[in-house]
């Protein structure tokens, strides 16, 4: 998966920034970074993200994308997350999901000497979903948290563009990707595949 998503103005979530924006974490956000709730998102910058509260409800927070390390961590394989030490721990207690319009895409070609290179940007959307639910993982950093998009192998109609895509689940999935006693493994059979595209 590339590294940008978008949000459109729509009473969902309309709905889930309101939540966000009652969040006290919000003003503990202020100067650490770019609030969006419409447009394009990029990586570091602060969002609505769905994720139980202390007393496991289903609850929106502002959160950042990207784990810090050596390099920004944007995403994380969802065949390797479960036994990686760095993702470890949220794939087991911290999963959360990212509410989403669509995502973008960059589409990969092999030059002629097998390097890869940028070609047309796409915008993919869920075709029977009006929102795209991205799964993720959260930690905390700094006592503030941040998260990763979980990504997997890609649909067939959408392979040319790359090979990768997101992890996305239909929205009747969300209250169970993020219980932390939930097995994680057990609903990526839920997954979507089939998006929509069209170039950007």
């Amino acid at each position: 998966m590339c590294c940008r998503y978008w949000m459109e103005t729509s009473p969902e979530l309309r709905e889930i920034v309101e939540e966000m924006n009652r969040s006290s974490l919000l003003r503990k956000w202020e100067n650490k970074g770019a609030i969006v709730t419409e447009g394009e998102v990029r990586p570091t910058n602060i969002v609505p993200v769905i994720a139980p509260n202390k007393a496991g409800a289903e609850a929106v927070f502002p959160m950042k994308w990207g784990f810090t390390g050596r390099t920004l961590l944007m995403n994380a394989r969802v065949e390797t997350a479960g036994v990686k030490p760095t993702f470890r721990e949220a794939w087991q207690r911290h999963r959360c999901v990212v509410p989403a319009s669509g995502y973008y895409e960059w589409e990969h070609l092999a030059g002629a000497d097998g390097k890869k290179r940028r070609g047309v940007k796409y915008r993919l959307r869920t075709e029977d979903e009006d929102m795209t639910w991205l799964c993720g993982l959260y930690r905390f950093e700094e006592g503030l948290p941040v998260f990763v998009i979980l990504t997997r192998e890609p649909g067939e109609n959408i392979r040319f563009i790359h090979d990768r895509m997101p992890l996305i689940l239909p929205e009747h999935c969300v209250k169970d990707w993020i219980r932390p006693d939930t097995r994680p493994e057990e609903l990526l059979g839920e997954a979507l595949t089939d998006v929509a595209f069209e170039k950007a």
